[in-house]
């Protein structure tokens, strides 16, 4: 399972930083993504990378404000989000699958791995 950490609360405007970890290494997935849902939503897709180096995705809510990256020799994967708005509140999952999805990256059934979600919470 994987292991997220780094949730909280914030107001409109600032910036949180979560933290994702595998079972085993990071190579080992093919691709790693950032999930969320709010409060009477369905999940959706946040973020998405290749472990392999390559694309990254960003969903259009969250571009210009989120920052995925991986960091191979502490085996982590990172999502920064800045300029944080009340929308962007819900629970986020890092998520990891064994194939690589390409433009289908978004849904959540292609992920094989889960971890058990931190809680965002930004306020107005």
């Amino acid at each position: 399972q994987l292991v997220e950490s780094g949730g909280g609360s914030v107001q409109a405007g600032g910036s949180l930083r979560l933290s994702c970890t595998p079972p085993g290494f990071l190579f080992d997935e093919a691709a790693m993504a950032w999930f969320r849902q709010g409060p009477g939503k369905e999940r959706e897709g946040v973020a998405a990378t290749v472990t392999a180096g390559g694309s990254i995705d960003y969903a259009d809510s969250v571009k210009d404000r989120f920052t995925v990256s991986q960091d191979n020799t502490k085996n982590t994967l990172s999502l920064v989000m800045d300029n944080l708005k009340p929308e962007d509140t819900g629970t986020y999952y890092c998520a990891a699958s064994g194939y690589c999805w390409g433009t289908t990256w978004a849904n959540p059934s292609r992920y094989e791995l889960w971890g058990q979600g931190t809680q965002v919470t930004v306020s107005s």
